[in-house]
């Protein structure tokens, strides 16, 4: 997709201009405006030229120090170089049915989501008509193979061999695909109305003041750490488990990491060509990476015999290798990164999450422990560490009711 100018981007500029406060940030965002109307009648300018506007805006925000004004324009450029979808733009934003959710995604949703189902259940007794006393594996399977049939294409009679996607679709189509393939589609129970009351300001304030009630948010959140952990550690013991598993798994909980790190930067490509899995903030505002490899899934040694003693194979090596890679572009990259998302780099660690003892079951746990700490000890920045025993830790902190060390 090419750069892209439309009435959704324009909406969305209108709404971070009522944001900005600068004299310098107004101007840029004119500039902006009035190059999109500069064209034909009926038609906003796109191109390169509106590429390089909104990052002089996005820069004049950063000048100013306006850090939400930048978070606002990146926003901004990611739609216009296509990097997040109208549908998603617009329901981030809020830009249509005067601030409300749009009804029309929800109900796109909603009946495709019907129509799946639908077709599944159909399916699935057809088949079963055919292969009585078929296992739930054996259906499974008869949909698997079934899985490279499910594109949205239309033949047109009159071109034979020709395949048309109607203008709009592709990008409503791909927008589905990645809702459904999200986590964004909640499943309520019954307790949904008991999170909807104690989800509001209000409630929180009156829970907060009291208590009781303080009792009743911590007894929450160690519920939610708990059940987080649990999930975690079935990824971490798959073996089929690949690194996207493990960071589906991981995002979210930042608190397993311990209680120096405050949140989850909101991007995380920072530097052209490298992507970190998890970027952690930490309470000093510095950035600090995690990189994952597998787990149990782990297709080689964790550690090797070296003479008379363990040492960590290459497995290690490389992941280690790898965040060194990525401190060092963070490093060349230091003022640009914190100039457009206030982010410090200069002091980011990283940590390589690698392996499981149970890749070793005629080492003992602690040999294989102790290897990586005696490694760790004489690397700077950067440290490894089995998933077993970051689990064994917030496991441990959780049971004492503190944060993970």
């Amino acid at each position: 997709m090419g750069v892209r100018s439309d009435m959704t981007l324009e909406w969305q500029l209108r709404e971070v201009g009522k944001e900005a406060t600068a004299d310098t940030v107004h101007s840029a965002l004119a500039a902006v405006l009035a190059y999109m109307h500069s064209g034909s009648p009926g038609r906003r300018r796109e191109g390169k030229e509106l590429v390089r506007l909104l990052e002089a805006a996005r820069a004049a925000a950063a000048g100013a120090g306006e850090w939400h004004v930048v978070r606002l324009l990146q926003d901004s450029l990611d739609y216009a170089e296509g990097r997040i979808l109208r549908p998603d733009f617009a329901e981030r934003y809020r830009l249509f049915q005067d601030g409300a959710r749009s009804e029309r995604n929800r109900d796109f949703v909603a009946s495709s989501l019907r129509a799946v189902h639908e077709w599944l259940v159909a399916a699935s007794e057809a088949y079963l008509r055919d292969h009585p006393g078929a296992s739930a594996e054996e259906v499974l399977g008869h949909f698997r193979a079934q899985r490279a049939d499910t594109g949205f294409l239309r033949a047109p009679d009159d071109r034979p061999g020709r395949y048309v996607v109607p203008r709009g679709m592709a990008e409503t189509s791909l927008w589905l695909e990645r809702l459904l393939k999200s986590d964004r589609i909640d499943v309520e129970d019954p307790a949904a109305e008991a999170r909807r009351i104690a989800g509001s300001p209000q409630a929180l304030a009156l829970l907060a003041a009291d208590q009781d009630g303080r009792l009743i948010l911590q007894a929450a959140e160690l519920q939610r750490r708990t059940a987080g952990l649990r999930a975690l550690r079935a990824v971490v013991d798959d073996g089929n488990a690949t690194e996207a598993d493990l960071q589906r798994a991981l995002q979210g909980n930042h608190w397993i990491f311990g209680g120096r790190y405050v949140g989850e930067a909101a991007r995380r490509r920072l530097v052209p060509g490298d992507e970190v899995d998890l970027p952690l903030i930490r309470a000093d505002g510095a950035l600090h990476i995690v990189e994952l490899k597998r787990a149990m899934g782990l297709k080689r040694p964790l550690i090797k015999r070296h003479r008379n003693a363990w040492v960590p194979a290459d497995a290690v090596h490389e992941a280690v290798g790898q965040a060194v890679n990525y401190l060092v572009g963070l490093d060349e990259h230091r003022t640009r990164i914190r100039a457009e998302f206030g982010i410090e780099t200069r002091r980011a660690g990283a940590l390589v999450l690698v392996g499981h003892p149970g890749l070793h079951p005629d080492v003992p746990e602690e040999e294989v422990a102790e290897t990586l700490r005696t490694y760790n000890a004489h690397v700077t920045r950067v440290e490894a560490l089995t998933y077993k025993e970051l689990l064994d830790h917030a496991e441990r902190s959780l049971a004492a009711g503190g944060e993970p060390a």
